[in-house]
């Protein structure tokens, strides 16, 4: 009797220890559709792509329990002009984010990696371009600490862009 007893008070535990909670992709339809929805709803303006910007930019949000995005936070930026079209993506997103059930607000980090489809021949003139951009670029840095909470960091949007719109 004893045994039967410890045998199912250690079934009854393996079942429900979990070393970590699985969450489904935190949006709807998944990574794949997060990066489409991304490369369509993020629009490099004519400005960035004269000046042949490129950077990284990792941004904080904190979705609710609709997935309405109710906070907004730069933590890193290769240069200021980046942001702004990736805010705008951001602010498209709301009500596609799925949260943990048991929560009424939960924090993602997701990184953007902007760059340009670099033509077959590269000339003197986009090289002058890139060497403008990236000298005269204004990041955007931490100076403080950054508190992670508990976020969800998510994959790497990476957008390229051509030369020629």
């Amino acid at each position: 009797m004893k045994k039967v007893l410890i045998v199912t008070v250690a079934l009854f535990l393996a079942f429900n220890c979990f070393a970590q909670d699985q969450l489904a992709f935190p949006f709807q339809g998944g990574k794949e559709v997060m990066a489409k929805f991304f490369k369509d709803s993020l629009i490099v303006s004519s400005q960035l792509i004269s000046q042949k910007a490129t950077g990284t930019a990792v941004f904080k949000f904190t979705a609710d329990e609709k997935g309405t995005i109710r906070k907004i936070i730069i933590y890193y930026a290769d240069d200021i002009r980046l942001t702004q079209p990736i805010i705008e993506a951001l602010k498209k997103s709301n009500h596609k984010w799925v949260i943990p059930d048991h929560e009424k607000f939960h924090d993602f980090i997701i990184p953007f990696n902007i760059s340009f489809n670099a033509p077959a021949v590269p000339n003197t003139a986009l090289q002058k371009a890139v060497y403008n951009f990236s000298t005269h670029r204004k990041p955007v840095v931490t100076t403080d600490q950054v508190p992670l909470d508990m976020a969800t960091l998510l994959p790497t949007v990476t957008i390229n862009y051509d030369l020629t719109q």
